[in-house]
C-alpha cells in the first residue's frame, strides 16, 4: 500500500428507523435558520416531507425550501440554492434524498460563502472552497455514498460539462433502510451498481499488489452482488436493504482507497455521456465496464484475475482466461438485474454525441494505461 494520512468527519447515524432520533438529535445542535433540500417532490408524495418538517418545527427551526434539485443536478441549481442561502441567512442544509441532492448542496453549501465562482476556482485556478454552511444528510436512494465525502458531480449546461467540483462534508449521515423503500426498483438498482462500480474502480487502482484495503473491497463488492439479488427477489428484504446501505457508504468513506491510487476512468466517461444525453447513471456505467476491462487485459490481467476468483468466483485455465471469465460474468450479472449492455437500450443511438463524449471527458492516468481519446470514442461506439 502506498504511503496515507486518514482523518474522517461524517457522523453516521445507521439502522432501520433511526431517521427521527438521529435529525431531533442533531439538529439540536445547529442553528435556527434551514434550509430544506430535497428533489422532485417524491418525499412530499411518500409521507417524509411532513415528518421531516414536524421534526424541525419540534426542534424550533425556521425552514426555507429549497426543492426541485433534478437527477443530474445543473450548475445553475446550485446557483439558485447559494442565492436562497445568502438572502435568507442560513445556517444549516439538510439535504434529503439520493446522491444528487447531496452533491447539490455540498457546492450550494461552498457557493454560498464566497463571492468567486467555484467552476472557477477549480477549472482555472485550480484552488478549492475553505469556507462552508455546515450540513447534513438524510439518505433516501442509496448507492452513490455522496454523503460520504466532499466530492459532487455537477452539470454545467452552457459547457455541456458533467464534472466533480468539491464542497462541503456533512457533519452527519442519517442511513435509514426504511426510506429506501419508496425508491423504485430500477432506481435501487441503478444505484447499487454505482456502489459496485465505485469499488471496481477503487479496486484495478495502483498498487495491484494484493494489500488489505483491496481485500476488504472484494468483500464490500460480494455483498453488493449478494444482497441487490435479495431485494430484486424479495424488495421487503430490511436486512439486505440495510446492507447496501452500508456498502455503498464503506464505498465512499475513504477506508477502500487507502493507500490506493485510485481509477475512476469509466466514472469520468460516463459523466461525460451523461452531459450530452442526461443518461442514467448507473446504467451508463453498465454499459460501459465490460467494454473498458476487455480493453484493459492485456495489462490488467493479474488484478482482474484476482477479482474474477474472489469475488465472481470463476476461473480460467490461465490467469488471461480467468479475467476474461471474470468480465463475461460482470456482463452477465448486469443483464440478470435488468441493467443495459448497449446504448441503444437506452435511447442513445447518435455517434456523434459519442465523439463529443470522447472529445471533453476527463483522461485519468490509468488504473493500467491511459486510454487515448480515439480509443475512448471506439469503445463507447463499439457499445451502440
Amino acid at each position: 500500500m502506498n504511503d496515507f494520512n486518514f482523518q474522517y468527519p461524517v457522523r453516521q447515524h445507521f439502522g432501520k428507523g433511526c431517521a427521527e432520533r438521529a435529525v431531533k438529535e442533531e439538529m439540536g445542535r445547529t442553528g435556527k435558520r434551514v434550509l430544506l433540500a430535497y428533489g422532485g417532490g417524491s418525499i412530499k408524495r411518500t409521507g417524509l416531507y411532513d415528518r421531516v418538517m414536524a421534526w424541525l418545527a419540534e426542534c424550533g427551526k425556521e425552514v426555507t425550501e429549497f426543492g426541485g434539485i433534478m437527477p443530474n443536478p445543473t450548475y445553475a441549481k446550485v446557483q439558485e440554492g447559494a442565492r436562497f442561502v445568502r438572502e435568507h441567512k442560513i445556517e444549516f442544509i439538510l439535504a434529503v434524498g439520493g446522491g444528487s441532492v447531496i452533491d447539490c448542496c455540498k457546492i450550494v453549501s461552498a457557493q454560498a460563502r464566497t463571492d468567486e465562482d467555484v467552476w472557477e476556482m477549480w477549472y482555472e485556478h485550480h484552488r478549492l472552497p475553505t469556507e462552508f454552511v455546515p450540513m447534513g444528510a438524510v439518505v433516501t436512494a442509496s448507492g452513490t455514498g455522496a454523503e460520504q465525502n466532499n466530492g459532487a458531480v455537477i452539470t454545467h449546461e452552457e459547457k455541456r460539462l458533467k464534472q466533480a467540483l468539491f464542497g462541503a462534508y456533512h457533519s452527519f449521515a442519517v442511513l435509514d433502510s426504511d426510506l429506501t423503500k419508496s425508491v423504485p426498483m430500477k432506481q435501487a438498482v441503478s444505484g447499487a451498481f454505482d456502489t459496485l462500480s465505485h469499488c471496481m474502480e477503487t479496486y484495478m487502482g495502483r498498487p495491484h499488489s494484493t494489500n488489505l484495503s483491496d481485500e476488504m473491497n472484494e468483500a464490500v463488492m460480494r455483498n453488493v452482488i449478494k444482497n441487490l439479488r435479495a431485494i430484486i427477489a424479495n424488495p421487503e428484504d430490511d436486512f439486505a436493504r440495510g446492507e447496501l446501505m452500508w456498502a455503498s457508504a464503506m464505498a465512499e468513506n475513504g477506508m477502500l482507497k487507502l493507500g490506493k491510487q485510485t481509477d475512476f476512468q469509466c466514472h469520468m466517461i460516463e459523466h461525460a455521456v451523461g452531459a450530452y444525453t442526461d443518461c442514467n447513471h448507473g446504467q451508463g456505467l453498465a454499459v460501459i465496464h465490460p467494454a473498458l476491462y476487455r480493453r484493459l487485459l492485456p495489462e490488467g490481467t493479474e488484478k482482474q484475475a484476482r477479482m474474477a476468483e474472489t469475488v465472481w468466483g470463476v476461473k480460467g485455465e490461465s490467469a488471461i482466461d480467468t479475467a476474461r471469465a471474470g468480465i463475461d460474468a460482470l456482463e452477465a450479472f448486469i443483464r440478470e438485474i435488468g441493467m443495459p449492455t448497449r446504448w441503444s437500450e437506452m435511447g442513445i443511438t447518435d455517434e456523434r454525441l459519442l465523439r463529443a463524449a470522447a472529445e471533453t471527458c476527463i483522461i485519468t492516468p490509468g488504473c493500467c494505461r491511459q486510454f487515448s481519446r480515439d480509443e475512448i470514442f471506439d469503445l463507447l461506439k463499439e457499445r451502440l
